[in-house]
């Protein structure tokens, strides 16, 4: 194989964090009374969310804030008579069962039996751990690093450095990152200097400062680029 170890990011590269995210505000809104809640604030809670982990990726909010401020501005923007702190902590729990996978995860991790397979995440640590043990990959991967136990995020150096010493690996030409973004997954692998696949199954535009080493539609095409 071309590369001993594959680092892959979680959310919408293996597993559908739409599908989560879809999950968990319909149950928290109908815990909280507002059956048509998720239907009604689903596009400007996403609007909110995507700033909101734009400002964690550059450093400006913290991972504890996020969870909330999401929906203190969610709430304040549609005078919704509820606590961002209690809805926060059922969406988190609704989001922890969302444990939907992308099309072909299952099906690529196991083709991949002859790499060692990590997943270097931002996100929630309670949230993602559940997430992946309550899945269909829940022991395929050697470690799984998420950015709050780290105490960075990608795309800092630092959340590799970390992997890296966990994984105890030291050939960067033999490690690569799959991920969906460019701006965290990809922009992260290069400015440590591995090896990059940005999984774009939609065909998003690139970006010309951010130039992945591999790009691919479907996650089977990766099997050709690691053999």
């Amino acid at each position: 194989m071309k590369y001993d170890c594959i680092l892959f990011d979680a959310d919408d590269t293996l597993f559908d964090y739409g599908m989560a995210e879809s999950h968990a505000l319909n149950y928290a809104f109908v815990h909280f009374g507002l059956p048509t809640g998720a239907r009604d604030y689903a596009a400007s809670y996403q609007e909110i969310n995507r700033a909101l982990w734009k400002d964690y990726e550059e450093g400006r909010i913290t991972s504890a804030a996020l969870r909330v401020e999401r929906f203190n501005r969610l709430f304040a923007a549609h005078d919704l008579a509820l606590k961002p702190e209690a809805f926060s902590d059922a969406y988190l729990r609704f989001l922890g069962e969302g444990t939907f996978l992308i099309q072909g995860a299952a099906e690529l991790c196991r083709e991949l039996t002859g790499c060692r397979l990590a997943i270097i995440t931002n996100g929630i640590k309670d949230v993602q751990h559940a997430r992946i043990q309550g899945s269909p990959l829940s022991e395929v991967f050697e470690a799984v690093i998420v950015s709050e136990e780290t105490g960075y995020q990608k795309p800092e150096t630092g959340i590799f450095d970390y992997a890296f010493a966990r994984l105890g690996l030291t050939d960067k030409s033999k490690v690569l990152m799959v991920g969906d973004s460019l701006t965290s997954d990809i922009r992260g692998g290069m400015n440590y200097g591995i090896d990059t696949c940005w999984f774009n199954p939609l065909g998003k535009p690139g970006s010309p400062e951010i130039t992945p080493t591999y790009e691919i539609r479907s996650l089977d095409e990766l099997l050709e680029i690691i053999r």
